[in-house]
């Protein structure tokens, strides 16, 4: 039998997307956030609070970084979603990951990371749940150590993590247990 949780925004699982921006005088700021996600085969969609530096950054530069963050650099990345740089002007710094600007956006690329969306921003406007951007991926960097051997990602190398709305929880991804397209086709025989 079901029970009735409520109104909650239980999906499960929900990206840990860090956002990467600059801020005046080329400050790197980076936001841990779930709230977005690829929108179109180019696009990406992001819904981010007005109050946030994150999005102050986005309507000055028109440019972010969206990145992927992975198991080995958990603490920073959740410190970057409780930290905020509106009032702690060397977040990024307290981190102590590194950080070069994009050649293709006016935004950083934070180099521990080990995929890196490149963006640029095409749509920006409040909307009545927040801030909602969406951005072009203009580029895509890749640590060659979550590359198999044709050159694409493999989720098993990227030793990424998702974020669980239910408990506030982080758990582990990377385990194959079936393949798009062709696990379900038996059934198209029936």
């Amino acid at each position: 039998m079901k029970k009735e949780l409520g109104i909650n925004p239980y999906l499960f699982p929900m990206p840990v997307l860090m956002i990467a921006t600059y801020g005046d005088g080329d400050q790197v700021d980076v936001m841990n956030m779930a709230w977005g996600g690829i929108c179109a085969e180019n696009m990406v969609s992001l819904n981010i609070g007005e109050d946030h530096k994150t999005s102050e950054n986005i309507k000055k530069r028109g440019a972010f970084t969206l990145s992927i963050a992975d198991i080995p650099h958990i603490e920073a990345a959740d410190f970057f979603g409780i930290a905020t740089g509106n009032k702690m002007p060397d977040k990024f710094e307290r981190s102590g990951l590194t950080a070069v600007k994009s050649q293709k956006v006016d935004a950083p690329v934070v180099e521990e990371f080990p995929l890196t969306l490149e963006c640029r921003v095409v749509e920006d406007k409040m909307e009545v749940y927040g801030h909602h951007v969406i951005g072009e991926i203009v580029g895509i960097l890749a640590e060659e150590s979550v590359l198999d051997e044709n050159g694409k990602v493999d989720p098993t190398k990227l030793n990424a993590f998702v974020f669980d709305q239910f408990q506030n929880g982080y758990y582990a991804i990377g385990e194959k247990v079936g393949q798009a397209w062709n696990t379900g086709a038996p059934l198209m025989k029936k």
